[in-house]
């Protein structure tokens, strides 16, 4: 029976995120990233969202190895999950698995990181993997051929052709070349920037825009909020303090433990007299200091949004400090930013956003960047993939006006089985989606954890307690209801009074006796409470019934 060359996407299609693809060749497996995605206003208090991997579990077997593109979290968060579980060896580059190995560590995992370089080719039974070098947003980042039984699959990863690249060599856009001439079956090509047109800004244009920066402000604090990934634009914030004699000092946990990996593999090279540790800055004149923070997406607890609210004891925001936001919003972050930005313009610093200046540039082909990436490759097929789905549809319009028929190209959902070889079909589904991580704690999207917590966020919760004779199952005393969160509409003493009244009379009428009795008038007490309550205020808070048991 013929082997067939499948793709299984569990993540990081219909959405920016969580990216995850298992190639599946006969009795063999191969991963593509891992990823996680952060949560949104629809999951309260949930700390990161990962794919579903029952499919790899279920098949763990199979697993060669787990191939990384980069390391950014949404194509590595996901693994110091996956790997507590299931062994299989990890390929990436140097700074991809010195920023996995952190995460591994603080979670006491023991995992088989296998290092790679652009031009490495890695050879696992069906399958052949060779790493290209690209330009993105992170060092380390690649693009891969993946050459099966079946023909060449070329995957981009996150990438951008940068002519003028800060540190390191412009995308290898001689061995794409030279890959596509061999002939590739199939393209996989990010569509995150599918929607704008021309070319991504190189990242020098930044450092260009910092100088003037630094220069205008020679005797304010300079404060530069970025993501601590970006090891490139930290480089060049580190060159201008050193330009313009300031120390330099990392804030926020992540941009610490990042700067630290990078300068241990010597991605991101600072003098030693430059450096100060951020609780050694008190002293140091500000037109002398510059402070690397987190926090450019304003996100909660992290060091800026701190300082913003007044809440770190480390750094405190005044009228001679010049703040630089050095990213830009993600979309759905937007009102986190700009509450960050006002609040630190209340206490009176000065604050520089990409509205304003042109700190920050995308790490994302543009079009014309992927019409290049589209013409070197010259694929049989086409599945366009990192984007939302509108995302996707741009980039299969793209292929077309490049002249690919509409019949080769194949737009993905999560959870989707692809069959690639003479023709590209879907052929079925496997069990795909979000899992929800709260602290060390799982679960599943559709969860009662996060309908809970939506429920208590929207209507709050009343409690009643109510004490029975455990003997006779006769009420005692008083039903005490303790309403936390609830509107009352105005008239809260009047609704407790009938609330309470009315689960007394149902627990004086109720047999009490037996466990099974009373877990069936707890559910009385809930339906009644809660139409009672609908009825009146037109909300509906979580019910608990209390009932306590007391044998004399």
């Amino acid at each position: 029976m013929k082997n067939n060359l499948k793709l299984h996407f569990l993540g990081g299609v219909e959405e920016v995120g969580k990216n995850c693809l298992a190639i599946e060749y006969g009795e063999e497996i191969i991963v593509v990233d891992m990823g996680l995605t952060f949560p949104n206003e629809e999951m309260p208090g949930i700390d990161v969202v990962i794919p579903d991997t029952t499919f790899l579990r279920n098949n763990k077997d199979k697993i060669k190895g787990v191939f990384i593109t980069h390391g950014h979290e949404d194509h590595i968060g996901g693994l110091p999950f996956f790997l507590r579980d299931v062994r299989v060896p990890v390929y990436g580059t140097r700074l991809t698995l010195m920023l996995l190995e952190n995460k591994l560590v603080e979670r006491r995992i023991k995992a088989n990181l296998k290092l790679v370089r652009p031009g490495s080719i890695i050879r696992l039974g069906s399958f052949s993997v060779e790493f290209i070098h690209v330009n993105h947003s992170i060092e380390g980042a690649v693009a891969m051929a993946i050459t099966t039984p079946e023909g060449v699959l070329f995957h981009t990863g996150d990438f951008k052709i940068d002519y003028t690249p800060v540190g390191g060599e412009m995308t290898d856009l001689k061995r794409i070349a030279e890959i596509g001439k061999k002939g590739v079956l199939l393209l996989m090509a990010e569509s995150t920037n599918i929607e704008t047109p021309g070319y991504t800004m190189s990242e020098k244009t930044v450092g260009q825009s910092l100088d003037l920066i630094f220069r205008d402000n020679m005797k304010k604090r300079l404060i530069v909020a970025t993501f601590a990934s970006n090891i490139h634009r930290l480089q060049q914030i580190v060159e201008l303090a050193e330009k313009y004699k300031r120390k330099v000092a990392f804030s926020g946990r992540s941009m610490i433990n990042v700067a630290a990996a990078a300068m241990k593999i010597g991605v991101l090279n600072v003098k030693e007299s430059t450096l100060v540790e951020i609780d050694g800055i008190r002293n140091i004149p500000d037109r002398e200091l510059v402070i690397v923070s987190t926090g450019s997406q304003g996100e909660p607890m992290s060091a800026l949004r701190r300082m913003g609210e007044g809440d770190f004891n480390k750094v405190r925001v005044g009228n001679n400090d010049t703040i630089i936001l050095s990213a830009t919003p993600i979309p759905g972050n937007e009102k986190m930013v700009y509450r960050v930005i006002n609040n630190l313009y209340k206490l009176g610093a000065d604050v520089i956003y990409s509205r304003l200046r042109d700190i920050h540039v995308s790490g994302h082909a543009c079009q014309e960047e992927l019409k290049i990436i589209h013409s070197l490759v010259k694929p049989k097929f086409f599945i366009p993939v990192h984007g939302e789905y509108r995302h996707l549809k741009k980039h299969k319009d793209l292929a077309m006006t490049l002249g690919m028929d509409a019949r080769n190209i194949l737009i993905p959902e999560n959870g989707d089985s692809i069959e690639v070889g003479k023709a590209i079909k879907k052929v079925g589904r496997i069990q795909s989606g979000a899992i929800l991580v709260d602290g060390l704690g799982f679960d599943e999207a559709d969860g009662l954890l996060v309908k809970d917590r939506k429920q208590l966020a929207e209507d709050g919760i009343l409690i009643l307690v109510a004490t029975i004779n455990g003997l006779s199952g006769e009420l005692i005393g008083d039903v005490e209801l303790i309403p936390r969160g609830v509107s009352f509409a105005g008239q809260p003493e009047k609704l407790l009074i009938e609330t309470r009244n009315s689960v007394t009379q149902l627990l004086r009428t109720a047999d009490l006796k037996s466990y099974a009795a009373r877990m069936e008038t707890k559910n009385q007490i809930k339906r009644q409470v809660r139409n009672q309550l609908q009825r009146k205020i037109k909300q509906s808070p979580m019910i608990i019934p209390i009932i306590m048991e007391i044998v004399d």
